[in-house]
């Protein structure tokens, strides 16, 4: 029985599709209410409200085809995802619990919509950083950045809640063990399929001081930058689905390495450099690029591994190209493993 999106005032008894055989209870609403909040459903599980088969249930119980999930009545505002005009007018505590994907003592990772910036800046009075300020503790700490996704980028960002699991975080992000994927739409069919792109990068001069541009090794500020890709699918040579892996982390490099290699990100203005060139029909002109999946050391041991679902101009767009979604959870899995492998190269 298809997921009903719309507004719920009754309990709905939600059948699990064969498909969807082996996800778990956490990543099966991600898929079907994914404007439920990682906040939200815990206290929904922990009240009983969401029951699998009768049964209470916990985020990480997998899931049987056949079975039928107990689920609560649900806001309008709970089954869709968030945008910027479904958060301008709720409280900043609010709006980023709905947006938590993971949370526990040392550690929250959201998903950032796109178009809120990470922090302030010039004509900016809502960002990250400042909401955070609704999480200060009794002791006054207030949770810290870890690392930077753009304004118009979307996915999974991830917060220390105290100075320890900041500095544990920090060291991981730095000694390159936090393992990132993106997803973009691109303009064209990259060849090779699967790639390594190796450039140094620099800020450009002038009018171009907000993009950052190829630059040659020993040039002032130029820094070495390393993505990997991999095309997931494609229409034509038109536009494909491309899975990213920054392997350095600079500014914009994901951006001004696909325009490099002449397949600039779908809706990217600062990048995109394609004269005469439209979008298939149907498609967004916003920049078409997900913060997907990361995979970090936790500061307690184990690891955080979290997913983002796509953006609903992603959403859209993947819908309108007939792009099949990999299984929401363990998807990348095999992809990880492929990219992996070309950075010991």
């Amino acid at each position: 029985m298809p997921a009903d999106k719309t507004a719920k005032s009754t309990v709905n008894q939600q059948e699990v599709a064969v498909d969807e055989s082996g996800m778990r209870v956490d990543r099966w609403f991600k898929l079907h209410y994914p404007g439920i909040g990682f906040g939200q459903l815990q206290k929904l599980l922990r009240s009983g409200q969401v029951r699998v088969d009768g049964g209470r249930v916990k985020s990480n119980t997998r899931l049987a085809s056949g079975q039928t999930v107990r689920v609560p009545p649900v806001s309008e505002q709970a089954a869709r995802p968030q945008t910027m005009n479904t958060i301008r007018d709720r409280t900043d505590r609010s709006v980023l619990e709905e947006a938590m994907l993971f949370e526990d003592d040392l550690v929250m990772v959201i998903n950032k919509p796109a178009g809120l910036a990470v922090q302030g800046g010039s004509g900016l009075n809502r960002h990250v950083d400042g909401m955070l300020e609704a999480f200060r503790d009794r002791k006054g700490q207030k949770p810290r950045l870890i690392h930077r996704l753009d304004r118009e980028t979307s996915g999974v960002l991830v917060i220390a809640k105290t100075r320890r699991a900041a500095a544990d975080l920090s060291v991981a992000f730095r000694s390159r063990k936090a393992k990132k994927i993106y997803w973009a739409l691109l303009r064209g069919l990259p060849k090779p399929l699967q790639g390594r792109i190796s450039t140094y990068l620099a800020r450009g001069d002038g009018e171009d001081s907000d993009r950052m541009q190829v630059a040659r090794h020993g040039d002032d500020a130029a820094q070495h930058s390393v993505s990997l890709y991999s095309v997931v699918e494609h229409v034509g040579k038109n536009v494909s689905w491309v899975a990213l892996k920054p392997i350095t982390g600079r500014t914009h490099q994901l951006r001004a390495h696909t325009a490099h290699i002449g397949h600039p990100i779908v809706g990217d203005p600062k990048y995109f450099n394609v004269e005469n060139w439209e979008p298939p029909e149907g498609i967004q002109n916003r920049l078409h690029l997900l913060a997907r999946r990361i995979v970090l050391p936790h500061p307690d041991g184990g690891e955080i591994d979290v997913t983002a679902p796509l953006p609903p101009h992603m959403q859209q767009s993947w819908n309108m190209l007939g792009f099949e979604l990999l299984d929401d959870g363990d998807a990348d899995t095999d992809l990880f493993a492929e990219l992996e492998r070309k950075t010991a190269r």
